[in-house]
């Protein structure tokens, strides 16, 4: 049997030089006030870091260091220890061979943990320290929730016979039943462990999908019968406070919950379809915090570019792509660069996703005519350094909008088109004068997310007989010289071979060729000086750069793009 000691870690770090004295008395102190284990104390403290502590534990206890990143993981095997267990002493089982059990301890001397393994497994115990958050990330995709869904799913099937043509029934089991809340609570939380950004609930005939978007791409999940539909639905629109009666109309609605510890905003739209109500919620997770411009993947170049453009004190600037890019991400991070205690921001949004401190937020209504362009012109009266119209979509916001730029204000907003290059276009063809648009406009960008290749399961991958064809007419080459690469999919990236998305970006700054073409109307000129910008890349060539160096897949760049 495999035995751990117990050791004063502060005391071995001293006497080994990882730490001072000095060091270790700080972290005493701090973790005499506010509790926790010191090892985490002393890496917050920058004292030392991480794979450090867990190579001189490895060391001292005669154990493995694994990493989980890199590790093969099985779960059936991580689901012989219950997730509760797991969680509580963060343990993980990874591997069982000829009566040994691999056992992963982000804390290897904790003598109560290692006793209940024994407990448990009732056989030989072999010992690896492994990084806590990297266990954490496990947990949450091996620990899913698909079996707990399956089960409430039946169990509210069981309380809807006989409740469906009766309307009082069907709104009790909806607000107050046990198995509908757990199944929609099982629902969410196994949504906040994959990161999915959308949850749609779709009935069809016979079956019910549940699918998740995930890194951009939508994966699914099927419960047998459409019984629990109508509880389901009733249910979410009670919370979102919808007109349950209403079946035959699209209806839109909002609410939030707490999940595992995230605050989550939830957008829901509900539309009628043939088999029943189709359900979209967008998941928006206010815990997470709104991004640096630095966290957005920009280049070097780019970053410095954008900040010298966003601190300009008037004109415009565009982000632009198709829906889900990034482009809110983008905007609440320029705006977080510029908030400050000196400056007036206002933005008119629809919705209004994340909460800024200090930023006066305006939320689109529609319905009481409250629209981009009536909340633009009142906005101007109430002396903002900063205005972020959340899209541009009609000829009298982009007037407005331009005007506002050249009058002493700085303008952020959104389009909905392909590039950089054909975005100052589309605010000519919206109507705006050739002059305004040069005088206004300082830079653009086009960006698109692309998937990051699971690091789990990288491998090599030779391009196909068509995708060579490409790469010949790509690059003016036949001989490329690229080390391309694939994900082959694995329990990490849910088979997917991706894990995670960056950013691609194409940037436009307005020169003053490139505003004197405008400003003559002389579109075909602009295209042509915009692309012979030095240092401009486009979308297809940002993308391609990730792929050449094994950042994503070349299928990836054909996906992202759809140029090709």
């Amino acid at each position: 049997m495999f035995g751990l000691k117990k050791i004063k870690l502060g005391d071995m770090l001293v006497k080994i030089g990882a730490i001072t004295e000095k060091q270790l008395q700080i972290a005493l102190i701090q973790q005499e006030e506010q509790g926790g284990k010191l090892g985490g104390i002393l890496i917050q403290q920058g004292s030392i870091e991480a794979l450090r502590l867990m190579q001189i534990l490895a060391d001292q206890l005669n154990i493995s260091y694994i990493d989980l990143k890199n590790y093969p993981v099985k779960p059936e095997i991580i689901e012989k220890i219950s997730e509760r267990m797991a969680r509580r002493d963060k343990v993980i089982l990874l591997d069982q061979v000829d009566g040994e059990n691999l056992v992963g301890m982000a804390d290897p001397t904790d003598l109560a943990a290692f006793d209940e393994l024994t407990r448990i497994l009732g056989g030989n115990i072999k010992v690896a320290i492994v990084d806590e958050s990297d266990l954490l990330t496990l947990y949450d995709l091996v620990y899913r929730r698909t079996k707990d869904i399956s089960t409430f799913a039946e169990a509210l099937k069981v309380e809807m016979v006989g409740a469906e043509e009766k309307q009082e029934e069907l709104e009790t089991i909806s607000a107050e039943a046990a198995p509908v809340v757990k199944l929609l609570d099982s629902i969410f939380e196994d949504a906040v462990q994959m990161d999915a950004s959308d949850v749609h609930i779709e009935p069809d005939d016979g079956i019910l999908r549940i699918r998740q978007r995930i890194d951009g791409v939508l994966h699914e999940s099927i419960i047998p019968g459409t019984k629990i539909v109508s509880a389901l639905v009733l249910r979410i629109k009670l919370m979102a406070n919808m007109n349950i009666s209403e079946k035959r109309l699209p209806q839109d609605g909002r609410f939030a919950i707490q999940v595992k510890g995230h605050h989550i905003d939830i957008r829901v739209a509900i539309m009628p379809v043939h088999f029943g109500e189709s359900v979209v919620m967008r998941l928006l997770d206010q815990s997470k915090g709104i991004l640096k411009m630095e966290q957005l993947g920009m280049n070097y170049d780019l970053l410095n570019n954008m900040k010298r453009l966003v601190h300009k004190p008037n004109g415009m600037i565009l982000v632009t792509g198709p829906t889900g890019s990034g482009k809110t991400t983008t905007l609440y991070a320029m705006l977080s660069e510029v908030n400050t205690a000196e400056k007036k921001i206002i933005t008119i949004e629809d919705p209004v996703e994340y909460v800024i401190e200090r930023v006066n937020q305006v939320q689109v209504n529609t319905a009481i005519n409250l629209t981009f362009a009536t909340v633009l012109r009142s906005v101007l009266r109430h002396d903002p350094n900063i205005i972020m119209v959340g899209e541009i979509r009609d000829e009298e916001t982009a007037q407005i909008a331009l005007r506002a730029a050249m009058t002493g204000h700085m303008v952020l907003s959104t389009l909905h088109t392909n590039d950089a290059i054909s975005s100052a276009i589309r605010l000519i063809d919206m109507g705006g004068e050739g002059f305004l648009v040069a005088a206004a406009l300082r830079g653009i960008v086009a960006q698109r997310l692309a998937r990051i290749i699971c690091h789990s399961c990288i491998a090599d991958y030779v391009p196909t007989p068509n995708e060579l064809i490409w790469l010949e007419d790509f690059l003016k080459t036949k001989e490329h010289g690229f080390t391309f690469k694939q994900g082959l999919g694995c329990s990490r990236c849910n088979h997917s071979g991706y894990r995670g998305r960056v950013g691609i970006y194409e940037y436009l700054e307005i020169t003053q060729e490139l505003a004197n073409a405008l400003r003559a109307n002389n579109t075909n000129l602009f295209i042509q000086l915009a692309s012979q910008q030095p240092g401009f890349k486009s979308l297809g060539q940002s993308t391609f750069e990730l792929a050449a160096t094994g950042l994503t897949s070349l299928a990836e760049v054909f996906r992202v793009t759809g140029e090709f």
